[in-house]
């Protein structure tokens, strides 16, 4: 720029000093103004007193004026061909120090949906021709094309041998202080999605380093979000710093910006609590509109987050429920799968979504009833109009089954169990060895998953229905695994136990963690005799256990009691009803023959010294006991 600017201002100088008497002191004062307001005058401002050819060297070359679109620029810009684009190399056309960025980033894009005739471009003379006009002209390229033409070249494919490429990522270095924020952002989501050659992912490691220190640059909530959803997971330090700044526009963010932001958070499992409470108040607060697209992204990322706050759950539900009528099958399974990970269950709206898979029987497609199905079972949802549902259900899944992968059929039919819907033929689907022997030495923690599955499944075949006629899992494989007990202890459950301990006074009167051969850990086992006095339990038969310990029947009247602790992540959010797979388990352990003294962490919380926890369990264990003799 200071060069054209010297170049410029000495041919007014020559101009004027032509035209300008060679000795009057007058003509040097003409000749200072002549100058000056040449240099400061505006395009559009009339200059009569110019000599004329003077006038048209202003016209046609502005000092302080825009870049201004010419012929060459606008033939780029409408070539609809890659020949048209290498036929300006020929001929009259005069390509500038930036027009050669501009032929091969227009190649780039008119290859974008051919990659067979990338390999043919690269091979052609005029191709390579314009390669080396760009690499003469390296270092006169505009900031804004070069960083469009770096991510060009790479999808081009030019090999990471050419001389031309490390050129333009060489001159990408030597100017990475003087580009703008938006264009290193750009930089570094070519060299992340479009290359990943060593040479370019040491260039990636640079721009980062200079994004990270530079954050400050960032102004407007537009550039935040953009550079958060393209660069944001190449790097942590770079994502804290855009959080952190994300927390100081976010008051300017509109719905899509907090969509996008929240969108950004669940793709990289980022939950960072003191952003979505800022996200979620001003969603509270300010009278958004919101569309049905936008609804669904906030439903999913809150669902992905296992973030809840119950006044943005509440608008999303009543928002969607007004949509409902409108949303294809594909949507509704996804808005339920989002509302059974936040655990919030909204009647009205699965009603709805219930109504929906009636209304569409014919239309909805297995994949997306199995995801409604899941939502319905994790939050034990029982819609009103239940016989004609899991009819429907039945119907789709009976010929599909068999067909679907080994884990969803799993879990297909264990939310069946949890449902109370599930038949005896798509039990002894699961239970089959052929079918189950692939789940017994799964290593992953999704095999195990899937095999803890398989035990709930094979202890309601057991238990809830008395006319299963087989097949059930060999007994090696319902014996319970070392990881079963080999878990984190929480604070209520150490309170329990120790509390358990003291109130059994002796080791021999009540067991602690017991695995159960139907897939749950009861917290606590003592026997009961008929005068309500604590018996040896290990001296007795427990059908419950893979292996036994002792060998007495119970005595008559004897009454098991198993105490089960119901945590804070047990329940729907905001209630005091259990999720599915634990009223699965109370309805197992029931089923087996235990009283149950169920230990709520809303009730335990309450209780402040030990006197009251043992007095608490005590009148639980009463409590149950005489339930059971009044019916």
């Amino acid at each position: 720029m200071a060069a054209h600017l010297v170049k410029r201002c000495t041919c007014l100088l020559r101009e004027a000093a032509r035209q300008a008497p060679a000795m009057a002191p007058v003509g040097r004062l003409r000749l200072a103004r002549v100058a000056h307001k040449t240099l400061t005058s505006s395009a559009t401002s009339p200059i009569s007193h110019f000599p004329g050819s003077l006038v048209e060297l202003v016209e046609k070359k502005q000092a302080f004026t825009p870049y201004t679109e010419n012929h060459v620029d606008r033939l780029i810009k409408k070539a609809a061909r890659p020949e048209e684009l290498l036929e300006l190399l020929g001929g009259s056309h005069h390509l500038d120090n930036n027009h050669a960025a501009l032929v091969l980033i227009r190649l780039s894009h008119l290859l974008s949906e051919k990659p067979e005739d990338k390999a043919l471009l690269i091979q052609d003379a005029r191709f390579q021709q314009l390669l080396c006009l760009l690499n003469s002209q390296i270092n006169s390229v505009w900031h804004g094309s070069l960083s469009r033409l770096l991510r060009s070249l790479y999808a081009l494919g030019l090999p990471r041998t050419s001389k031309e490429l490390q050129s333009v990522e060489q001159e990408v270095r030597w100017r990475m202080r003087k580009l703008k924020y938006k264009h290193l952002a750009f930089l570094a989501d070519s060299c992340a999605t479009l290359s990943q050659e060593q040479h370019s992912q040491e260039l990636l490691t640079e721009l980062l380093m200079h994004l990270e220190r530079r954050w400050t640059e960032i102004e407007d909530g537009h550039t935040l979000v953009t550079i958060m959803m393209k660069v944001g997971h190449l790097s942590e330090p770079l994502m804290n710093r855009l959080e952190d700044k994300c927390l100081e526009l976010v008051e300017q963010f509109g719905p899509d910006e907090l969509r996008k932001v929240l969108v950004t958070l669940a793709a990289q499992s980022r939950r960072s609590v003191p952003l979505l409470r800022a996200i979620s108040y001003h969603l509270v607060q300010k009278p958004f509109s919101l569309t049905k697209s936008v609804l669904l992204d906030l439903a999913y990322a809150y669902g992905k987050l296992g973030f809840h706050q119950t006044q943005v759950s509440q608008r999303l539900a009543a928002d969607l429920l007004s949509l409902t009528p409108s949303l294809t099958s594909g949507e509704v399974a996804r808005c339920a799968k989002s509302f059974a990970l936040l655990k919030w269950l909204n009647l009205p709206l699965y009603e709805a979504f219930a109504q929906h898979v009636l209304n569409r029987a014919q239309d909805i497609t297995v994949p997306h009833l199995c995801s409604i199905l899941l939502a319905f079972a994790r939050l034990n949802f029982h819609p009103d109009q239940e016989d004609e549902f899991f009819s429907l259900v039945h119907e789709k899944l009976g010929s599909e089954l068999p067909g679907l992968e080994p884990a969803l059929q799993v879990d297909l039919v264990w939310a069946l169990c949890v449902l109370q819907q599930a038949r005896e033929a798509e039990l002894q689907a699961v239970l089959h060895p052929e079918f189950h022997i692939q789940f017994l030495g799964g290593k992953s923690q999704k095999d195990q998953n899937t095999f803890q599955k398989l035990l709930h499944i094979n202890a309601t075949a057991m238990l809830e229905h008395p006319d299963y006629s087989g097949p059930l899992l060999p007994a090696s494989a319902v014996a319970p695994r070392p990881s079963a007990l080999d878990r984190k202890v929480t604070p209520l459950q150490k309170e329990l136990q120790e509390t358990l301990k003291g109130l059994l006074g002796s080791a021999d009167r009540g067991s602690l963690e017991v695995a159960t051969q139907y897939g749950w850990v009861l917290d606590a086992e003592v026997l009961l005799d008929s005068d309500g006095q604590f018996l040896p339990v290990r001296d007795f038969v427990a059908p419950h256990l893979a292996q036994p310990t002792g060998s007495q029947p119970p005595p008559a009247g004897a009454k098991r009691v198993a105490f089960l602790r119901w945590e804070f992540p047990n329940f729907s959010t905001r209630s005091k009803d259990l999720l599915g797979r634990f009223v699965l388990a109370r309805r197992h352990i029931l089923a087996a023959g235990f009283l149950i003294v169920d230990v709520p962490f809303y009730e335990w919380l309450e209780l402040k010294s030990e006197w009251q926890k043992g007095a608490y369990l005590k009148d639980k264990m009463r409590k149950a006991v005489a339930e059971e003799l009044a019916k």
